[in-house]
């Protein structure tokens, strides 16, 4: 009998791929029965342990049937909301996010949904109501809406406009208590716009910030600095082992390990901070024992665990192939671009990296923007090397604002200057930059031509890759450094 073996590794690439794709395929709502995964199972099982050649093709069946089976269940849940389109409903559920005002309207979004009319349901996904009949409406709290449901596109799966709102119950949430004291403090130390983007920079929240701010930051092609995202766990990561490289692996790890749970509960469960956490927790354990990981086996993990809990985030999601797609770049064409550039395992430092891993992440994400919103920034790259470098600083300074601000509000001035200075400073040099002539370009491409720009990448990637490799297998610089305090 034939008998193969292969890396742990590549079994695992090729069983999470074919997850994902089964995940997309489940969306066809073609059902698929869980005796079909035990079989999968079983047969894989019995190839492993005989290290039969078929271990290959049977690894992607089983992760592809998995992938249906759990797209298929999550389509089931969520066929709820089609009797229940563009009719009157009664329903509470859990506000996802603070309320805030668009218009006259108080807008947020709510989760673990009950329908009470027309019919008691259960509804999972996400749904954004906009209404009127309380002043504020905080994250936690159990909320009524009563108003005519109607089916929209992305992340949530339905709107709910001029609703009638009742607060059942505020949340009781030390956490949330916290964190909504950090914000006042933020408020108080310092004026808007400066207020807005600090909370953008520290914890992610766009949604306050003015309007020109966010078509600015859009147009200079600087909006993920005020996305949450990995780059913000790296900066904290940073700073636990500055403040304990004479310590302990163990505690530098298990400390680092808590601000991460404790960031993604401050800021919510995004799609890219999700990701970022998945990586960062996965890095730390990788780090304390001593091991290095493919940064396609991360990538591919942090996908699977990220679309297998919430199908919704591949399905309709563009944040979510955004936020992987440049993950991608930094995570696996920089380290690549720079051992081709840099000979003898040098890196490069200051702007050249900043330059290299932005390139990276924008030839990335550029082709689905095209795409989706058919506009490219030609100022992005020069508003990156501006800004960027600052942001570890900003929300340094900011921290120390909104701290002042919560804890001593009568002297929140002085703790607040460094932030007003470097803040006002990265805004100026977006504004000079969004009124550049046509610096938002508008350029659309077809799918015909999507799928040939990332067919070229990723041919690209494999020569490089295949020209780069070594006895230790493909340079993972960019995941090492991150988590190079870990020692």
């Amino acid at each position: 009998m034939r008998k193969t073996r292969l890396r742990r590794t590549t079994l695992l690439i090729i069983g999470m791929t074919a997850f994902l794709a089964g995940l997309g395929l489940a969306r066809t709502r073609l059902q698929l029965d869980a005796s079909w995964v035990w079989l999968s199972a079983i047969l894989l099982i019995v190839a492993v342990w005989r290290k039969h050649f078929s271990v290959i093709l049977l690894t992607a069946v089983f992760g592809l049937t998995l992938g249906w089976w759990r797209g298929s269940g999550y389509m089931q849940r969520l066929a709820g909301y089609g009797p229940l389109n563009k009719r009157a409903v009664i329903i509470t559920g859990r506000a996802d996010t603070d309320g805030i005002y668009d218009g006259s309207q108080l807008s947020f979004d709510l989760t673990n949904i009950t329908v009470h009319d027309p019919e008691e349901i259960n509804l999972v996904g996400k749904i954004g109501v906009k209404g009127f009949g309380e002043a504020a409406i905080y994250r936690g709290d159990i909320v009524q809406a009563e108003g005519k449901l109607y089916p929209t596109r992305g992340s949530k799966q339905a709107t709910i406009g001029f609703a009638q709102i009742k607060v059942l119950q505020r949340s009781t949430s030390k956490l949330e208590k916290v964190r909504r004291d950090f914000l006042a403090g933020m408020y108080s130390a310092l004026p808007e716009p400066l207020a807005s983007f600090g909370l953008g920079l520290l914890i992610g929240q766009r949604s306050t910030i003015p309007e020109a701010v966010n078509k600015q930051l859009s147009t200079v092609g600087l909006t993920h600095v005020v996305a949450v995202s990995g780059y913000n766990l790296t900066i904290i990561m940073g700073g636990v082992y500055i403040f304990l490289k004479k310590r302990s692996k163990y505690q530098t790890t298990i400390l680092s390990a808590l601000l991460v749970g404790l960031f993604l509960l401050f800021t919510g469960f995004s799609p890219s901070i999700v990701r970022a956490a998945i990586v960062s927790l996965l890095g730390l354990a990788a780090a304390y024992y001593g091991h290095h990981f493919r940064p396609m086996v991360v990538l591919l993990l942090a996908a699977v665990l990220t679309a297998g809990w919430y199908p919704i985030y591949l399905w309709s999601d563009i944040g979510w192939y955004l936020s992987f797609l440049a993950f991608f770049g930094v995570l696996i064409v920089a380290p690549l671009v720079i051992k081709r550039i840099y000979k003898k395992g040098k890196q490069p430092r200051g702007l050249t990296n900043i330059f290299i891993e932005t390139l990276c992440a924008q030839l990335m994400t550029l082709p689905l923007i095209m795409y989706i919103f058919g506009q490219i920034s030609i100022v992005s790259l020069p508003a990156n090397l501006l800004v960027v470098p600052l942001v570890p600083l900003a929300m340094a300074t900011s921290f120390a604002a909104a701290l002042g601000g919560m804890i001593a509000p009568f002297v929140a001035g002085w703790f607040a200057w460094p932030a007003k200075i470097l803040m006002t400073y990265m805004l100026d040099v977006v504004s000079l930059l969004a009124r550049v002539p046509h610096a938002l370009a508008q350029r659309t491409i077809n799918v015909q031509q999507i799928l040939m720009i990332y067919s070229l990448i990723l041919v690209m990637a494999l020569v490089l890759w295949r020209k780069t490799i070594s006895k230790n297998g493909i340079v993972t610089g960019v995941i090492n450094r991150h988590f190079k305090g870990v020692k």
